[in-house]
């Protein structure tokens, strides 16, 4: 009977450390702010991007944190102090290490980043969230070993829970742990929100996230909207002779803006010729991981007009940027004369690969056909089935 009690008393204490190992597994986690006076806080709020004049942050405000007895409070005033339209950032080890020097954390064995966050007010958006993505594309001796975004995310006054979806994503390095990035297409008022808890965790459910879409899918439908994708970044040519307005308020085809687009063919750089393309992420030429999976799209349809009527494109496209991480495949249309009137254009995707595409959207022009220049409009264009 005592051996019996005893092989029972180590089993129930077996059990025990099991579930206590068990639990402290399941609550693993590498902290990036808990609250001010944590020593558990890993990576500094030292990567200021953009606008970086418009931002203001107080990581050890008291205003009803989530828990604990501070928050992190940040201000973005929309500015514009820097010209630039959005500021940003980043948390990085050791601080404002933008890829040069060593300091990355391996978090391997972590598959999601959780945060909580409210507004203010309500209704301010956060453009993006990021995890990594220092370094990668550029020529730095420690970029980051991978990269991970979400957004935007439109928040409310109250305190939610945000996660990332890091499963499937290479984290044996990264010094950039956390970023936000605002707009001011998406706060025209400014912004002012509170960030609290921010680790990364690991939830053994979880699964790489698929990157399909769905239909309509926009790479611009208004400046202020949260349903673009994309960004024109990819400034080709002559780029010194372009300047691009994507609030432009006078007769949208819908909406209360559209994209307005000034070519001078003065020949800045010696092409003779100028575009843009609308990438994913920005400045992405198939350096980076950021393509959309749009099987299923037919077509990708736009509607343009120009200044006078008579302005010629040579080319609207998507797709076609090659590179470590390229389109999938290409299509596209031209030249086209657009007309003073608003006109729906279509470039035809059917029997087209589109499992991958970074370059969401692309014109190209130039001098020989615009010798005195060109302004022409753009607006809603998107995806469709």
């Amino acid at each position: 009977m005592r051996i019996f009690r005893g092989l029972m008393g180590l089993a129930v204490c077996f059990l025990f450390s099991a579930s206590l190992v068990l639990a402290q597994e399941s609550e693993k986690r590498f902290e990036i702010y808990t609250d001010k006076a944590s020593s558990h806080n890993h990576y500094a709020p030292s990567g200021w991007m953009g606008d970086y004049g418009d931002l203001t942050l107080d990581d050890q405000n008291m205003e009803n944190p989530h828990s604990g007895s501070t928050c992190i409070k940040i201000t973005y005033s929309a500015q514009k102090k820097q010209n630039k339209g959005w500021a940003g950032i980043y948390w990085q080890n050791p601080p404002n290490n933008w890829g040069q020097k060593k300091g990355g954390y391996d978090l391997t064995g972590y598959n999601e980043l959780v945060f909580w966050a409210r507004g203010a007010k309500g209704g301010e958006v956060i453009n993006k969230v990021k995890v990594g993505g220092i370094g990668i594309g550029a020529e730095v001796a420690y970029p980051d070993s991978d990269e991970k975004e979400s957004g935007p995310i439109q928040l409310t006054d109250k305190w939610q829970k945000y996660t990332i979806n890091l499963a499937g994503k290479d984290l044996s390095y990264l010094s950039g742990g956390f970023a936000v990035i605002f707009t001011a297409d998406n706060n025209e008022e400014g912004a002012t929100i509170y960030l609290d808890d921010i680790y990364f965790s690991f939830d053994s459910e979880l699964k790489p996230e698929s990157k399909t879409v769905s239909f309509p899918f926009y790479v611009y439908a208004d400046a202020s909207s949260l349903d673009n994708h994309f960004i024109p970044s990819g400034w080709m040519g002559d780029y010194g002779d372009i300047k691009i307005d994507q609030h432009w308020q006078d007769n949208p085809y819908s909406g209360k803006t559209c994209i307005k687009i000034t070519y001078t063919a003065k020949g800045s750089k010696g092409a003779r010729w100028a575009g843009i393309y609308w990438q994913n992420p920005a400045n992405n030429w198939g350096t980076r991981d950021g393509g959309f999976d749009l099987t299923g799209a037919a077509k990708l349809t736009f509607w343009a007009r120009g200044e006078k009527g008579g302005e010629r494109i040579e080319e609207f496209k998507m797709g076609g940027i090659m590179g470590e991480y390229s389109d999938s495949d290409s299509a596209s249309i031209g030249p086209v004369v657009l007309t003073k009137e608003w006109k729906q254009y279509t470039i035809d995707l059917r029997g087209r690969d589109l499992s991958y595409i970074i370059g969401g959207f692309c014109w190209a022009t130039n001098a020989d056909v615009n010798p005195d220049g060109a302004t022409f409009y753009l607006d809603d264009i998107k995806y469709e089935k």
